[in-house]
C-alpha cells in the first residue's frame, strides 16, 4: 500500500505547493484568520473529488466533450480577472485600515466559501492536475489505485490546512496597510498572469 501512497501523497503536494489563485486565496484567508477551518476543508475536499474522479476514470469522459475544455479556461479567465481587478483596486487604495488583521469587517462566511469554491472549480489546471494527470498515473498502480487516491487527497488536506492555520506566523508581518497593499498587489497580478494565461 505504501509503494502507492507514498508516490500519491509526493506528487499531489508537487503540483498545489506552486502559488496560484487558490492557494493565495486560503493564505489571506488565514492571515485574518475569517473562516480557516470550512475554506481549508472546501479546498481539500474538492481536490480530494476531483482525484477520485480522476482515478476512476472520468477524465476519458471528460476526454470525450470537446467544448468542455474552452468552457471551462475562458469562464475561468474571467472570473479570474474580476477578482486580480478587485485585489489590484484594493491594493492601489490609500485607505486600507479594513484589511488589518485586528480591525475591519469580516467577510461573511457565505461570500468566502463561493469565493473558495469558484478559484477552485473554476480553474481549468486544477482538472488537468487532478483528473487528468493523477488519474492517468494511478493507472501503474493497478490493484492498489486506492492507496494512490488516499495518498494524493492526504497531501491536499495537509497542505492546505498547513497554510491555513501557518499563515498566522506571517500576522506581525502583516501588522502594516504596507503589507496588506503588497499582499493584495502580489495576488492580483498573480491572478491576473494565470487568467492571461488561460486565455493565450
Amino acid at each position: 500500500m505504501t509503494t502507492a501512497f507514498i508516490p500519491g501523497f509526493l506528487l499531489s503536494l508537487g503540483l498545489i505547493v506552486a502559488i496560484g489563485a487558490q492557494n493565495a486565496f486560503v493564505l489571506r484567508q488565514g492571515l485574518r484568520k475569517e473562516h480557516v477551518f470550512m475554506i481549508c476543508l472546501a479546498c481539500a475536499f474538492s481536490d480530494a473529488v476531483l482525484i477520485a474522479a480522476g482515478v476512476a476514470g472520468f477524465g476519458v469522459a471528460v476526454g470525450a466533450l470537446p467544448w468542455l475544455e474552452p468552457a471551462m479556461r475562458y469562464g475561468g479567465a474571467l472570473f479570474l480577472f474580476v477578482y486580480a481587478a478587485r485585489s489590484l483596486h484594493s491594493a492601489l487604495r490609500a485607505q486600507h485600515e479594513h484589511l488589518e488583521p485586528s480591525s475591519g469587517q469580516a467577510q461573511d462566511w457565505r461570500a468566502a466559501l463561493a469565493t473558495c469554491l469558484a478559484l477552485t472549480w473554476l480553474n481549468p489546471h486544477v482538472y488537468l492536475d487532478t483528473v487528468v494527470l493523477l488519474g492517468s498515473i494511478s493507472s501503474q498502480y493497478e490493484g492498489h489505485k486506492l492507496a494512490f487516491a488516499l495518498g494524493a487527497s492526504f497531501a491536499s488536506f495537509s497542505f492546505f490546512f498547513a497554510l491555513g492555520y501557518g499563515a498566522r506566523l506571517l500576522r506581525p508581518i502583516f501588522a502594516s496597510p504596507g503589507a496588506w497593499r503588497a499582499l493584495d498587489g502580489g495576488v492580483g497580478i498573480v491572478m491576473l498572469a494565470i487568467g492571461v494565461g488561460l486565455v493565450t
